[in-house]
């Protein structure tokens, strides 16, 4: 693994040097920009549209324009001697609760090893400070010439550190959320919250992969195999819920595997949507019910005629033998 960057963290008196490493890699068939009818690569080419002539890039600058088409042009040499104290340094501001920081202030994640056998003893007193307390570190530093916010953590036996968007880098959410007229009903919450837990069980992240990755593989697998390109099926989203809790209880029905039959169904019917097996569901339920009532109906029926029948089988009997001995039948 390659390091990134190597520096210290200081947090008082106290400095622990560490090396820097990408702590994720994302994966990605990389394309390139060809000419639609011969396959020609296409090249982009820096030129400059005050003399027309093509720049090699050690000749690239930095440029800003103002609002009066003003440039100012900014070398290499200029930005790297810029004061920025966080270059070598990962400098922590304080130490908060985990639950303070909101995930979507953080950004890009990288694992911090340490610098050497000396630094092992420092590094351990860090990590296992933070583990005790329940605390995250609030820092900052530079990377790639950029001074960011980050935040140390622990993970599992490594200190993991992620750089964060400054405070005015957040954007405003208000007027998205939805109406606070609106409400839910505690049965409503109630299937939810079972459906949650159904969709939850044996769940297992690691299993996860990339679809769209993956079909992007198989086709230029297909163009450079010079086969048909394979059609994949994609899944429409809902149009509209006319039934929440039939909808929610069709969810769990098929989450739990009870729902398989009416599944094939709906995925033979090509304008079957998922609001339109919810709705279905309901029905299906519903007449299964009227089923049970009429089943239990005619069982009582049965039952009524049977001891209807038994009540006259024995009266005949008693007033057969009434005749036989003379007595009358009261």
């Amino acid at each position: 693994m390659r390091t990134m960057w190597k520096g210290a963290i200081g947090f008082g008196l106290v400095s622990v040097p560490v090396r820097l490493y990408a702590a994720v890699q994302e994966h990605g068939l990389r394309l390139h920009q060809v000419h639609d009818e011969d396959g020609g690569r296409i090249h982009l080419k820096r030129v400059c549209d005050a003399c027309g002539e093509e720049i090699d890039y050690e000749h690239v600058a930095k440029g800003y324009e103002d609002d009066e088409g003003n440039t100012a042009v900014v070398t290499r040499n200029e930005l790297a001697g810029l004061p920025l104290p966080s270059k070598k340094l990962i400098d922590v501001l304080a130490f908060v609760d985990a639950d303070r920081i909101d995930p979507l202030r953080l950004s890009g994640a990288y694992y911090l090893a340490p610098e050497s056998a000396a630094a092992d003893k420092p590094y351990v007193l860090l990590r296992e400070t933070l583990k005790r307390t329940e605390r995250v570190a609030v820092t900052k530093i530079a990377l790639r010439t950029r001074e960011s916010l980050a935040l140390l953590r622990v993970h599992e036996d490594l200190l993991v550190l992620h750089t964060m968007y400054w405070p005015d880098e957040i954007r405003d959410s208000q007027g998205l959320a939805p109406s606070s007229s609106v409400t839910v009903r505690p049965q409503e919450l109630k299937m939810a919250t079972s459906l949650m837990d159904t969709l939850s069980e044996d769940f297992d992240l690691g299993a996860l992969e990339d679809e769209y990755e993956i079909a992007l593989g198989e086709l230029i697998s297909a163009h450079l195999d010079h086969r048909p390109a394979p059609r994949k099926k994609t899944t429409t989203a809902p149009d509209n819920v006319i039934d929440l809790m039939a909808a929610l209880q069709a969810s769990i029905d098929s989450a739990s595997g009870k729902g398989a039959p009416a599944k094939a169904a709906a995925k033979s019917t090509p304008s079957a949507t998922p609001s339109g097996r919810a709705k279905k569901a309901a029905e299906s339920s519903r007449g299964a019910s009227k089923k049970a009532v009429a089943k239990k109906t005619t069982a009582r029926s049965t039952t009524a005629k049977s001891g209807t029948a038994k009540t006259a089988t024995a009266k005949t009997a008693k007033k057969t033998a009434a005749k036989k001995t003379g007595r009358r039948v009261s």
